[in-house]
């Protein structure tokens, strides 16, 4: 099965004057340190005499949790859950990332459904060679619905024989908020974690927020935002398609079981938690613009900051 590539719409300046921010002559160097989870490049940003020593633990972090959140890793909690229909035991940050997902779920009306797996899969290997196959489609859209998955700190369980789930729509977002979270235990400040989506812990060590420029499907810088102590996530359905020359794009409506039809190109959430924003983002690909009203109104602090 082929592995679509996450776009990314976001990118940080390391230097606060590249957007325009004053910085002193003796303002601290910033340095990036990068590295791959969940088959995307992050980026740590920071200034700090340890900058090496923190980066090389925040990578020890994202190895673990990619053991648990990985779709490409074997031995993956993820993996092991989707390959049996249920895990023993499982991690915490798994059960906390359901969690998050049952709240994402019920606010949008069933629109953020992680069970959309088997057609995923359908769709993607389809494309690989042909158009899908309609019975094959429709079988695999059996396999999917929320209430199919029950969870607790024993164990998690689909109820149907080849359920299967992606975290794809969120694990990014809550892997930058377990980072940030555990940099600021360390009492660490001004860092920028960069999963794909953005947890900005502090401002930037040179002054102000971090600058974060925003980018369209084609490439085209279309604004800036300056974060601070603030996350930011961003979706596109347009930014992955399963076939080039179809209009439709990587996000699955979970109502008809079909790819969407993009009535946004770019939607961006900011807010205090990247796993909320990431899962929202990605869950208004499919809503218009009175129901991401709708389902912005229900969670403290999360924002709409971009919308096209």
């Amino acid at each position: 099965m082929p592995a679509l590539s996450r776009r990314r719409f976001l990118t940080i300046a390391a230097c606060a004057g590249a957007l325009g921010t004053r910085a002193s002559a003796a303002a601290p160097e910033v340095t990036q340190w990068h590295a791959t989870a969940l088959g995307a490049r992050t980026t740590l940003s920071l200034a700090h005499p340890d900058a090496r020593i923190i980066a090389a633990r925040v990578f020890t972090e994202l190895d673990r949790l990619e053991g648990i959140f990985s779709l490409y890793r074997a031995d993956s909690a993820l993996s092991r859950l989707n390959r049996d229909g249920a895990l023993s035991a499982p991690p915490f940050e798994l059960l906390e990332c359901l969690s998050l997902c049952n709240r994402v779920h019920n606010a949008s009306g069933g629109l953020f459904d992680p069970t959309v797996q088997p057609l995923w899969q359908a769709y993607a290997r389809h494309y690989t060679n042909d158009a899908p196959n309609p019975e094959d489609i429709e079988q695999a859209r059996k396999l999917t619905g929320w209430q199919g998955v029950t969870f607790d700190s024993s164990a998690v369980h689909f109820a149907t024989p080849g359920m299967a789930i992606t975290l794809n729509g969120i694990a990014q977002g809550y892997i930058a908020d377990r980072i940030a979270d555990m940099l600021a235990r360390d009492g660490l400040r001004d860092i920028m974690v960069d999963t794909g989506e953005l947890r900005a812990l502090g401002g930037h060590p040179q002054g102000g927020g971090w600058p974060v420029r925003l980018h369209t499907v084609e490439g085209a810088e279309t604004g800036t935002a300056h974060l601070r102590d603030m996350a930011m996530a961003t979706s596109s359905p347009m930014g992955t398609r399963f076939d080039p020359g179809n209009p439709a794009g990587h996000i699955l409506n979970p109502r008809t079981g079909t790819p969407s039809q993009a009535e946004w190109s770019l939607i961006s959430v900011t807010g205090p938690d990247a796993a909320l924003a990431d899962g929202l983002s990605t869950a208004m690909c499919l809503m218009d613009r009175p129901a991401i009203t709708a389902t912005l109104a229900q969670f403290d602090g999360m924002r709409l900051a971009h919308l096209s």
